[in-house]
């Protein structure tokens, strides 16, 4: 499958059409940006662990009832897919405290929580992705009650999936953010990626830090972290 004219660019990847009208070739870049894009810098090596993780994980979550947009890796750092509408609202769910959660409620990193939060943020970055609930989204007609119940469902079966597994590597998933698309038949499917830079991930002996927020927080060995989880989930 071969790319024809760019689509979009966004922060972390660029989108491609094919000569299928329902499918697209998502290419990873190594730029990172943090705080809407006020903070940018390249992590060398970024877009083929990303790319490479996303892809093993989507598989994975596929096998257990998860729908995503995946079709193939085509290679290191591009990956085709089925072309989705992306629902307006990310979804973050959290296990432990951290980042923007331990700041805004004045509470310490680190703490467990008994069960998963869920919460949506408006996917638009010239409002700063504000945080919104179900009666906003219904009434911003971003997605219907079904959607967002659907989206809901989806999304608290991914984290358990995801918790054991990286577990299972050493890891603990800390929070971690996903986003939606909608087919063109209206089905709802995993899209976007799972990875360092859209994860915390805490090594489960030592709490280190193998995420973006070594970047985010000028805590070096950013490639590194990034090679490390690589090396966790492939078990290399």
């Amino acid at each position: 499958m071969e790319k024809t004219v760019q689509l979009y660019e966004g922060k972390a990847k660029k989108v491609y059409a094919t000569e299928d009208p329902n499918l697209v070739i998502v290419s990873y870049k190594d730029d990172a940006t943090a705080f809407d894009g006020t903070k940018r810098g390249t992590i060398r090596g970024k877009g083929s662990v990303n790319n490479r993780m996303s892809n093993f994980l989507m598989k994975k979550l596929a096998e257990q009832g998860i729908p995503t947009h995946f079709v193939e890796e085509l290679n290191d750092r591009e990956t085709l897919v089925k072309k989705v509408t992306i629902v307006p609202l990310e979804v973050i769910i959290r296990n432990v405290s951290a980042g923007s959660f331990a700041k805004r409620y004045g509470v310490e990193e680190g703490i467990p929580f008994d069960e998963p939060t869920f919460e949506f943020s408006y996917k638009n970055d010239d409002l700063h992705d504000p945080l919104l609930n179900t009666s906003h989204a219904l009434a911003l007609k971003l997605a219907t009650k079904d959607e967002i119940e659907t989206i809901r469902t989806m999304a608290l079966k991914v984290n358990e999936i995801l918790k054991e597994f990286f577990l299972s590597c050493g890891v603990r998933l800390i929070d971690f953010k996903l986003e939606f698309g909608r087919l063109p038949d209206g089905t709802i499917v995993l899209a976007d990626e799972i990875s360092p830079d859209t994860c915390r991930f805490w090594d489960a002996k030592t709490g280190e830090k193998l995420d973006k927020d070594r970047f985010r927080r000028d805590l070096g060995n950013v490639e590194e972290a990034y090679q490390e989880m690589m090396r966790r989930v492939f078990g290399e």
